[in-house]
This record gives structure tokens, sequence and C-alpha cells, in this order.
């Protein structure tokens, strides 16, 4: 062979290389289904966390990564009708928010891996086995490290206003594990001395009564389960509680700052972000049966004193001082 031609041939084929390269068919980009109750404008710090979250491991929307966002804008009866979209497009993951949704999904897929971004008693709710052991296709994060909690935050709210002495649970009995709840506020308000009242909303449309039984049994403070329906709602919901006169404490800081009186809870936003450690490593073919479900290690305790003194309380110091963070 003539060198020359044997030197051109060479060239060339070192220069088509990267053509040829990216000629190659790219592999399927994987598709994240993402359903919650509420509405987009409500949880949209939630799917901005999540896409975060993705975004830090390598996952850049459009690129290497689809997100299928949907929304049940604040009616439970169209999540199996969601789901159902999401399982016929065969996405990947699925990343869901809140136990109507978790329910939702466990009854419509048993192969496609689900990743709980919250979670309200997965084991009680029969979700899942075990925390340490989910099996199934079901993993992802827990809300609460124990269905006590919520009988925390009744003890915070009697600290902020000691004169309380009969309470109302504000709460939905519809989602699976609801009563777990329900029965740990209960308890903490006999060992409190406190008489409990038990409130249920099922739909938004419902808040205007049940503030009006608050009152009309003379309850004098509420504690407001974390739900679809009360989240999606929480600006109607603390407008009611302070034209009620009513202080009121919730499970998550986004009531708070919707001008509630105060909240203790984790930090759902960041339960978002750090669910997207779960879908990468599903996607990089861990099973979701063999990821333990994550609980919290921190609670946030944020106080709003623009309520609290519309409210004419006092907040004392001390729990002032144990905040993380305080509305002026």
């Amino acid at each position: 062979m003539d060198r020359r031609v044997f030197i051109s041939g060479m060239t060339l084929s070192l220069l088509a290389a990267p053509l040829a390269a990216e000629a190659q068919p790219v592999g399927k980009v994987p598709r994240i289904g993402v359903i919650v109750t509420a509405t987009r404008p409500e949880t949209e710090h939630l799917i901005k966390a999540l896409s975060e979250g993705l975004r830090e491991l390598g996952y850049v929307e459009g690129r290497n990564v689809m997100l299928e966002l949907r929304f049940a804008e604040g009616r439970q009866e169209r999540l199996p009708g969601l789901v159902a979209e999401l399982v016929q497009l065969k996405v990947d993951v699925l990343v869901t928010g809140s136990n109507p949704v978790i329910a939702a999904v466990k009854q419509a897929t048993a192969t496609i891996p689900v990743v709980m971004a919250v979670s309200r008693d997965p084991v009680g709710a029969k979700f899942i086995p075990s925390l340490a052991r989910p099996g199934g296709n079901i993993t992802g994060l827990a809300n609460d490290s124990a269905p006590e909690i919520i009988g925390k935050n009744l003890a915070l709210l009697k600290e902020a206003a000691p004169r309380i002495s009969r309470v109302a649970f504000l709460w939905n009995p519809v989602p699976p594990g609801a009563d777990t709840s329900r029965n740990a506020v209960e308890s903490a308000a006999r060992n409190l001395g406190i008489a409990f009242q038990s409130v249920e909303v099922r739909g938004r449309n419902e808040f205007e009564g049940a503030f009006a039984a608050m009152v009309r049994e003379r309850a004098d403070g509420v504690v407001v389960a974390q739900d679809p329906v009360t989240f999606g709602s929480r600006s109607q919901v603390a407008l009611l509680a302070a034209r009620s006169r009513l202080p009121a404490v919730y499970g998550v800081k986004e009531f708070a700052e919707a001008g509630g009186l105060m909240s203790y809870g984790p930090n759902i936003a960041d339960q978002f972000r750090r669910a997207a450690i779960y879908v990468d490593k599903i996607l990089k073919g861990e099973k979701a049966a063999d990821l333990p479900v994550e609980q919290p290690t921190k609670f946030e305790l944020v106080v709003n004193l623009k309520t609290a003194k519309a409210l004419g309380l006092t907040i004392p110091p001390s729990l002032l001082q144990r905040a993380d963070q305080v509305i002026e």
C-alpha cells in the first residue's frame, strides 16, 4: 500500500471517529412520574426541590431524564386515573406525595418502583411491612419517626397557649394510617388533661363548617393533621383559625408561613429533594425492596409572632429560643 494513501486513510478515520460516536443512538431517557394531590402552585416548591436534588446527582430534565408531572388539583377522586396514565406511559420510577397517592399507586402497580417523598406511618398504613425491609416495589421517606410525634405538636401548642382546655383535631379520616394520628393526639390530650374533639374534613369545601363546629363546641385550640386536603388549603385553614380566635399548630412549616400560629415537623421540601437519592439508586439498578425507608432525624419548630400578637398570645421566651424560625 502507498504510504501516503495509508496516512491519508488513517487521518480521515480519526477525523470521522467523533462524528461516528455522536451518530450512535443514545440510550433510552428514563421517565420519572411524579404525582401529587394538590395543585401545581401549591406544590411548586416541592417539585422544584425534587428537580434540584436530581440536578445535584447529574440529572438534567429534558437531557438525560424526563419528568411526567400529574396534579390532582385537590380532588382525590382523580388519583386513580392519573396513576393509570403514568402506568400506561411505563415510567421507570414513580415519585409520590401523601398517603392517598401512595394508596392509589399501590393498587395500580406492583412492578414500577415507587419512591414515597412523604408518607405518614407507612407501616401502619400497610404500604410496606417494615421500614428496614420494605420489600415489594415501594420505598422512600416517612414524615414521622413515630406516630406519637404529632402528640408533641399538642404539647408545644399548650406551651404557647397555656389556657387551652379543649382541643380540636382537624383531620381527614379517609387516607390509610389517618387513625394513628388521631389516636396519638387524643392520647396526648388525655395525658395533658385537655378535652378532645374530633373534627373531620374530607374535602376543601368543608372547612367553614369544621371551624363552626369547633366554635360551637367551645374548643380553644386546634391541632391540624398533615394531609393533602389541609395542606392544599393551608391559607384558608390559617385564616379560619385566626377568624375563630383559635391558636393552632400544624405539622409542616408551610402552614406557619401561610399565617398559622406555629408548626412542628419535618421539612417536606427537603424530603422531596432527598427522594432524588432513591430515584438515582433505582435508575442505577438497585431494587426498591432493598432500600430501607428513611425517617426524619430533624424536626423544625416555626413560630409566627405576627399571628401570636393578633391572637393576644405572648409566646414564652423558652419556646422562641428553641424555634428554628421565627416569623415576625
